[in-house]
């Protein structure tokens, strides 16, 4: 059982975008309602067409967000890190979840009632302005994603692929290998090609010296070139 007075401190540190809108009452009511759970890789926080009841925070780890299309295709809508939140938009529409949530690895999850969190909303207009960025902010880059896969050759979606999760995740320590271990079907579902394009494109980027690739790692050796690539599609 964790004290009170670190359970604050928990949130306070990871969720202090949402925390530092709060008042001392409200502060009080999440950190009475908050919990976190552990998931192990691949498990399912939320699945397509369940009822939406929790705002949902990453602490730790990784999460994919997916939506199964025609044919069960999958295509992978975004990748969360931490500290994101997750699992609202859902609730806000009154409608049931229209894609899937996955631990990309083990993941340490902080969860909240989404109705505590509406009971808030509606009193704290800080609170509510909080999550009208975060909705708008998405929203903006789920157009920008639309648009780079209909539009961007199956090389330029790849290499914007490759630098997202660059972006997103950082390197090891070598400064040159993705942070992240991603198997050939799921680098297909984020590009939105198949498996077999998505190889081959890999195999012509490290024959280019572009990138280096150790089974899943991936080394990007020439970023600005990726970047051109990815720009001009």
């Amino acid at each position: 059982m964790i004290k009170k007075s670190t359970l604050e401190r928990i949130i306070g540190d990871d969720l202090s975008d949402m925390w530092n809108a709060l008042r001392p009452e409200e502060k009080r009511i999440v950190t009475d309602n908050f919990k976190y759970e552990q998931y192990k890789k691949n498990q399912i926080i939320y699945a397509e067409k369940e009822t939406p009841e929790n705002l949902y925070c990453l602490l730790d780890g990784k999460v994919k967000l997916y939506k199964s299309g025609i044919g069960d295709r999958v295509q992978i809508l975004r990748l969360y890190r931490p500290v994101q939140y997750f699992g609202y938009r859902a609730y806000f529409a009154r409608e049931p979840y229209v894609s899937t949530a996955a631990a990309f690895e083990p993941s340490v999850i902080g969860i909240i009632p989404m109705k505590i969190v509406e009971d808030l909303v509606r009193q704290n207009n800080d609170l509510a302005m909080f999550f009208i960025h975060e909705l708008s902010r998405n929203l903006g880059g789920a157009d920008t994603k639309i648009i780079n896969l209909t539009q961007k050759h199956i090389r330029g979606r790849l290499a914007e692929s490759l630098l997202l999760l660059a972006d997103n995740y950082g390197y090891e320590d070598d400064d040159s290998t993705l942070k992240i271990y991603m198997s050939r079907e799921d680098l297909a579902n984020l590009s939105n090609m198949t498996t077999s394009n998505a190889i081959r494109t890999l195999m012509s980027f490290v024959n280019e010296k572009l990138i280096l690739v150790d089974g899943r790692r991936i080394k990007i050796i020439n970023e600005p070139q990726l970047r051109k690539i990815s720009k001009f599609g």
